[in-house]
């Protein structure tokens, strides 16, 4: 199968061998000039703030850098590599250059998918897409379908989560290169594991976005978002380069899919939304492969995810579910801070509500800030919800980054993930819960000066009043802070790793088993509570081929649970009465 590249609207795109044209939307300058292997050039004026220039001979792995009318020298932002970090040189790249190896994949099913979120710079000691490489095959004998990377567009420092991209199409340099990751997928397909991107799409990090000063109307100046002024995605330039990027990660890397985040804070005033843009032209353009688009809404909206007669998407797959996670966390916890705030009240009736249902917030009025929040979603497939009880924002996102299991306790933790992963949604396990890690994943940057002073000092504000806030908060720009939140692999080898392991892999074989074929060929599901008590709730799901039910206690005391219909698929601890229960209960034919 022959492997088609990407042509972007913006940066350095080989025209033959040896030529390749750099272009550059600096509306703000008057004059732009190519520094390319230490030469000057001239760009040409290409009308509407566009700069241009093709250049022979080039080679791959030239540096180039753009040097503007104050002679302030900056990278591309179209660059496809940095040579170290994000304020230095851009490298030419050809991405004809990499021979993949798996020509043939053609993805999964979503109802398939298992997914694994993975932070490349902690998952492994060594922090880098190669060293990656090296745990795939644990990953797909564990039985994980899909790797969800955390965002790796080139970022401020060496260190980071991924959010505060300002390179949409660089790869972080720390984890290596273009090759690197294209290999990291291609190994990954060839084990049979499908590879999503998260993507960022809302802003741009703090550190080497030079974006306003080469064109300020790249923001709309009026318009403001938790990190500063909104992207003017009604600008031809700007929308080119925000819906170039998705494709860009698609096509060039062959990846499976993109999950797009914190999408409410992307506000267009176009005819067509941006978003919507960027789902059609992926349906259009990449059906060589199954592709699937999640996206993150704190709103609960459904308005981007239509569902075709057949039960396709022909925009967005799927939405991460973080009613699902808030009220797992207040079941298993009582913490009743911050966001949590929304689940506090009869938090087992939530948490029953989003195990049937999904959206535990349909329209109701939120504690927290007053205003009705989502909307109905039962007409909603269950698989458009991707639950899960521990990720790297609930995690990250706690003064000391406590994991579930330090916080809940391993039986509480352990029954929630049975009924994540035999539940009808698609179950996401965050890095390292697969054998009980009890590190922390802290919040961790590399800034400086200033900029590291205002981002500690805002950090430590941020959690007075919650929980864990009378500890001091670790400093994100300590390395000890990255270090602390690496996976520590040692642990899979002790006794209580091999326990949790045996557990997760025994969840994933019955999901694949018993769970996965009621979802296939978009079949017609009806969840419903049927019990919801202090530290119990039973729930169950009505599918033309049965009715599956799940039963479960995370109270101290065993409690006998409500018995429901059918065969018994699931039940733990051996000890009665268990402390949760996974039954299916399944129909006669008619004749």
């Amino acid at each position: 199968m022959a492997i088609k590249t990407f042509t972007k609207q913006w940066g350095a795109e080989f025209r033959s061998p040896d030529s390749a044209c750099f272009r550059l939307w600096a509306s703000g300058q008057e004059n732009v000039t190519l520094r390319l292997a230490g030469v000057d050039h001239p760009m040409e004026k290409a009308g509407e703030g566009w700069f241009e220039l093709t250049v022979q001979p080039v080679s791959p792995g030239m540096e180039y850098q753009f040097i503007l009318d104050d002679r302030t020298v900056v990278p591309d932002p179209g660059s496809r590599a940095q040579k170290e970090d994000v304020n230095g040189p851009s490298l030419l790249v050809d991405p004809m250059n990499y021979t993949w190896q798996h020509t043939r994949w053609q993805g999964i099913a979503w109802e398939e998918t298992i997914v694994y979120e993975m932070h490349i710079g902690t998952f492994t000691a060594e922090g880098t897409f190669l060293a990656a490489i090296e745990k795939l095959p644990y990953l797909a004998e564990l039985g994980i379908t899909q790797i969800e990377v955390m965002p790796v567009s080139q970022f401020g420092g060496s260190r980071g989560w991924g959010y505060d991209g300002v390179l949409l199409y660089a790869p972080h340099s720390a984890y290596g290169t273009p090759d690197d990751f294209k290999a990291f997928i291609d190994a990954a397909h060839g084990l049979g594991l499908a590879v999503v991107l998260d993507i960022v799409l809302n802003h741009f990090g703090p550190e080497g976005n030079y974006l306003p000063l080469l064109s300020p109307d790249f923001f709309h100046q009026e318009r403001m978002t938790p990190w500063g002024n909104g992207i003017a995605y009604d600008i031809a330039p700007v929308r080119d380069y925000i819906v170039d990027a998705p494709l860009f990660w698609l096509s060039e890397y062959r990846l499976d899919g993109l999950r797009f985040d914190a999408i409410d804070q992307i506000e267009d005033s176009s005819v067509r939304h941006v978003l919507i843009e960027i789902a059609g032209r992926i349906r259009e353009q990449i059906q060589d492969r199954a592709i699937h688009l999640t996206t993150e809404d704190s709103r609960n909206v459904v308005f981007l995810h239509p569902r075709a007669e057949d039960g396709t998407a022909p925009l967005f797959t799927a939405e991460w579910n973080d009613d699902f996670h808030n009220a797992a966390h207040v079941f298993a916890t009582g913490e009743t801070h911050g966001y949590y705030q929304d689940f506090a009240h009869e938090p087992e009736k939530k948490f029953a509500r989003a195990l049937a249902e999904g959206f535990v917030y349909q329209g109701e009025r939120s504690l927290q800030t007053g205003q009705p929040r989502g909307v109905n979603c039962q007409d909603q497939p269950l698989t458009f919800f991707v639950d899960f009880i521990q990720n790297h924002d609930q995690v990250g996102n706690r003064a000391q980054g406590e994991r579930l299991t330090t916080l809940a306790g391993t039986e509480k933790t352990q029954v929630l993930l049975a009924a994540l992963l035999l539940s009808p949604h698609i179950p996401l396990l965050f890095m390292g819960e697969e054998y009980g890690e009890t590190n922390p994943f802290l919040f961790f940057t590399d800034f400086h000066g200033e900029l590291a002073k205002a981002v500690r000092e805002g950090r430590a504000k941020e959690f007075t009043g919650h929980a864990g806030h009378d500890d001091a908060v670790p400093d994100p720009n300590d390395r000890q802070t990255f270090l602390r939140s690496k996976l520590d692999w040692r642990k899979i080898a002790t006794d209580k790793g091999k326990r949790w392991l045996r557990f997760t892999r025994h969840l994933i074989e019955l999901r694949r088993r018993a769970i996965i074929p009621l979802l296939s060929g978009n079949p017609h599901a009806e969840g419903k509570v049927v019990q919801a008590a202090e530290d119990s709730v039973a729930v169950s799901w009505t599918f033309d081929k049965g009715t599956l039910s799940v039963a479960l206690n995370i109270g101290d005391k065993p409690t006998a649970l409500p018995e429901q219909p059918g065969d018994t698929l699931f039940s733990w601890p051996d000890a009665q009465p268990p402390a949760i229960v996974v039954r299916f209960d399944q129909r006669e034919a008619s004749s």
